[in-house]
């Protein structure tokens, strides 16, 4: 009796191991994905697009009009982990087949870690939403904190079918490429390239737009717009100049290496020189970047030098300095780019004592062969402008062309 009872327990055993569904290994699947970063009660959604080369996993971070390359990926068991391209930030996912779930943190602040998650197969940012509502052209937006400060810009609204695009010029640079869609009344917009989370909701009537604005973690603004096609900025040549008193700028800070560099040393001598106030932190600064490293690879034989002054997160040289290295490399920069201080407009302003406020990242300062400045641009509005991008590039070569002949 008692072997019987030992058999059929053996037998119930072998039975239920049987049964037992095998645990199976896990994929990374390659392809579109949509991803959704949670903030403030508030979903980001972006895509992104993951796919192999041999060994080797290359991910495509999707932002409306913009894709951006991402080469750092780490995949070990079940575990996936990417840098956002350029910035200190990174999303961290346990894959569950079909899906992704984790957290999106920015590496240089305290307690800066979201809950993102994905779902493969999405290679669209929404579902298709058809809306006849007008949001189209120029308007003029009042933003508004919850201390009561204010600030203007020009929001630049495009609705074509189910494709809502758009982005908010602002006097310290624009707010890049925005993605989204209308439904009845109601605008949304997004932006995630890999530093920034946007969202922009908005309810029109007639020709008035009363909405709110989330920013990262803990941001957040109202704004009002107003439909004005004949709204303009005012002049960015006009907002940050030379103290009274004063023609010439003057500074030395540390290359990557350590060395100082002079403004005064002999290279920079002789020649037009453009000063760009930045920090790899900043997607606006990246943009400037962008165009400025292409001009100056086409350029520099016309005997003309550019100086990045980069003001970064954290005071510590050695982090510093690799945050810069990776921007260089990455961007493709071959111009001198120096550490100069922290990665506020104080800090910059504190380092500049001859202007009279650094009010935006990125600013550029033109400087003829004389040594004396000859414009200061604050801020700057990129690709994601259309025409205003254009214009900024045509008046930047022209004044380029004009410092070279004299």
């Amino acid at each position: 009796m008692f072997l019987r009872k030992i058999v059929f327990l053996l037998s119930c055993s072998l039975l239920f191991m049987q049964c037992k569904e095998v645990e199976k290994p896990v994929f990374l699947k390659t392809g579109f994905w949509r991803g959704t970063i949670e903030t403030q009660n508030q979903s980001i959604p972006f895509n992104f697009n993951i796919h192999k080369t041999g060994d080797r996993i290359q991910i495509t971070l999707i932002n409306g009009k913009e894709t951006i390359n991402i080469d750092e990926v780490s995949l070990l068991d079940d575990s996936l982990s990417f840098t956002m391209h350029i910035f200190d930030a990174e999303i961290k996912a346990r894959i569950f087949n079909d899906s992704l779930k984790g957290y999106y943190k920015k590496n240089f602040a305290t307690d800066y870690s979201l809950p993102f998650e994905a779902v493969h197969g999405k290679n669209t940012r929404f579902d298709p939403v058809k809306n006849n509502t007008d949001f189209n052209g120029k308007w003029e937006t009042i933003f508004t904190n919850s201390e009561g400060d204010q600030n203007s810009g020009i929001g630049l609204f495009e609705l074509n079918d189910t494709i809502f695009t758009g982005t908010f010029l602002t006097t310290t640079g624009d707010y890049r490429y925005l993605e989204g869609y209308a439904s009845k009344d109601t605008m949304y917009l997004y932006s995630f390239d890999g530093d920034h989370l946007y969202k922009f909701r908005g309810v029109k009537s007639a020709d008035t737009i009363h909405g709110e604005f989330w920013s990262g973690k803990t941001g957040y603004k109202k704004f009002k717009a107003f439909k004005n096609e004949s709204i303009e900025l005012p002049d960015a040549y006009g907002l940050t100049y030379l103290k009274k008193g004063y023609e010439k700028i003057d500074f030395s800070f540390k290359d990557l290496q350590g060395n100082l560099v002079s403004l005064k040393d002999p290279r920079f001598q002789n020649k037009v020189v453009v000063v760009q106030i930045l920090g790899t932190w900043c997607p606006n600064c990246m943009d400037e970047t962008r165009f400025l490293a292409d001009w100056y690879r086409k350029n520099k034989h016309r005997g003309v030098e550019i100086i990045g002054l980069a003001y970064e997160r954290k005071p510590d040289f050695a982090y510093a300095t690799s945050r810069v290295k990776k921007m260089k490399e990455i961007m493709g920069v071959d111009y001198e780019v120096l550490i100069a201080g922290v990665s506020t407009t104080e800090s910059a302003s504190e380092s500049l004592p001859m202007l009279n406020e650094i009010i935006s990242f990125p600013t550029s300062i033109v400087i003829d062969k004389n040594g004396s400045v000859r414009k200061i641009h604050t801020g700057f509005n990129g690709p994601a402008t259309g025409k205003y991008y254009d214009n900024f590039v045509q008046e930047f070569n022209s004044l380029m062309d004009t410092l070279m002949k004299e």
